[in-house]
């Protein structure tokens, strides 16, 4: 399989360290605020790797975290802690915080068809380990203290800090980060462990041997927890970093690739002093109806929001195998009105295929050959829809379709032998009598009256979708 490593900048072949085993580490969410659509395509888009990976007959072990602790407001390692001002601006604890919307974030992952982890690790269940982690760091002469603040990693100790972003230390020290903590070295430094201010009560906190209260950096646990769970460094409990060995894949979206991720890297190999990751795998992120998506412009939109349209969670799954991982989309009620159409003429048709197809059959190497091409070519999901459908049209037998089809759902996650029932959505009389009001018009070519309704339902929450087989009302 090829793929696109972000630390080199090129399409790689992927080889793992002992093939066909796979070490795979997924950053995961920071447990404080609702699923959204950029976090759906983040995560569709690395399940559609690990699927991939296991369709080419790899073994993988993938490990995922769970951040609910020590990811501040600001990447420069300044502000409030998110999990600590969500709590107490919702009233509740920070241990509540976190727990509520992990189990928001996983069953929203279900209804999307996102396999589980192999492993699903908490930040604030491996504390110790992160303690370990950054002893060591001190005691190998990459770390200094800022009174009253925390420990921080010496970028300046690590000569190849900001490989991963493309940033040598001139860039970095010209302003790569505009925030400034007092008493950093350097303005890439960034955070360990962090200590407890004595004017404000932390409900996570943890002593240390720096401080009698204090909690870990964001950065810190993704090293250490994928250390534990995918290398023997921290076999026996004990912390040996001469025992790491180099992961296979490390995944996460784009926002990770100028802070997060070079941190991880820094911090680990200054440790073992040997490489982190083989590959780095970014996905994109979305634009949301022609804009970044934002609270203030109301386009943060969850699972709750696309149920509540009357649509399939698959649906949000099928269009975002159009689009390759590396390419904005712009997410909107229209385009996903129209994976919905188009996932329902695909669940109409193996369902067809379902009842015909009695025999199972051997399928046609030139059709399975040209699917693995696709989706060994850097992940090439859109392509790999386009083979379906090309597929599903050609003179190959029924039953032959059936058995590629059916074979290559586990890599699409669709669903297709038993698609989800999706309850029907209520629509209002009066925007039934509109829609068959705006087709009455189209059929006499009134096209500019017809649009003239149609905007009118726009405003009333439903969208109209044109199929060949009629219009469709979708509530918006």
């Amino acid at each position: 399989m090829k793929l696109y490593n972000s630390l080199t900048r090129k399409v790689e072949e992927f080889e793992p360290g002992e093939p066909p085993f796979v070490s795979m580490y997924t950053c995961g969410i920071t447990a404080y605020e609702h699923t959204t659509v950029g976090h759906m395509r983040t995560y569709i888009n690395t399940d559609f790797l690990r699927r991939t990976l296991e369709y080419l007959g790899y073994k993988v072990k993938m490990v995922e975290n769970v951040t609910d602790v020590g990811h501040l407001t600001s990447d420069a390692d300044a502000g409030e802690d998110k999990l600590q001002k969500k709590a107490e601006a919702e009233r509740k604890s920070a241990w509540e915080i976190a727990k509520e919307y992990e189990k928001e974030f996983f069953e929203t992952m279900d209804k999307l068809n996102v396999l589980r982890p192999s492993v699903v690790t908490r930040a604030t269940e491996n504390i110790e380990e992160m303690i370990a982690l950054v002893k060591d760091l001190e005691k190998k002469g990459y770390t200094y203290e800022i009174p009253g603040d925390g420990i921080y990693f010496d970028t300046s100790k690590y000569p190849e800090y900001g490989k991963l972003a493309n940033l040598n230390q001139e860039e970095l020290k010209a302003g790569a980060r505009v925030e400034v903590v007092e008493g950093k070295k350097n303005p890439a430094d960034f955070a360990l462990w962090k200590f407890s201010p004595h004017d404000k009560k932390r409900d996570m906190e943890w002593k240390s041997p720096w401080a009698e209260k204090s909690f870990p950096g964001w950065h810190i646990e993704c090293s250490a927890m994928s250390m534990k769970f995918l290398t023997p460094a921290f076999e026996g409990g004990k912390y040996s970093p001469q025992k790491f060995e180099t992961i296979d894949l490390h995944t996460g979206g784009e926002d990770h690739l100028t802070v997060h991720h070079p941190n991880e890297i820094a911090q680990t190999e200054a440790s073992t002093g040997k490489k982190f990751a083989r590959f780095w795998f970014h996905n994109r992120f979305l634009m949301v109806e022609g804009q970044k998506m934002s609270k203030s412009i109301g386009n943060f939109y969850t699972m709750k929001d696309i149920e509540g349209r009357g649509f399939n969670p698959l649906a949000v799954r099928y269009l975002f195998a159009t689009a390759h991982y590396r390419q904005r989309i712009n997410f909107t009620w229209e385009s996903l009105a129209a994976a919905q159409s188009a996932l329902e003429r695909l669940y109409s048709q193996v369902s067809s295929l379902i009842e015909k197809s009695n025999d199972k059959a051997e399928t046609s190497a030139k059709w399975e050959a040209k699917f693995k091409s696709a989706i060994a070519n850097d992940l090439n999901m859109p392509q790999a829809v386009a083979v379906l459908w090309e597929m599903l049209k050609s003179e190959i037998a029924d039953n032959q379709k059936l058995s590629l089809v059916l074979a290559w759902d586990q890599v699409f996650g669709l669903n297709l032998k038993n698609p989800p029932q999706v309850p029907k959505t209520e629509i209002p009389e009066e925007v039934t009598e509109l829609a068959k009001e705006r087709e009455e018009l189209r059929k006499k070519r009134k096209f500019e009256e017809a649009d003239l309704v149609r905007k009118r339902l726009l405003n009333m929450g439903y969208l109209i979708e044109d199929t060949p087989k009629g219009y469709k009302i979708v509530k918006k």
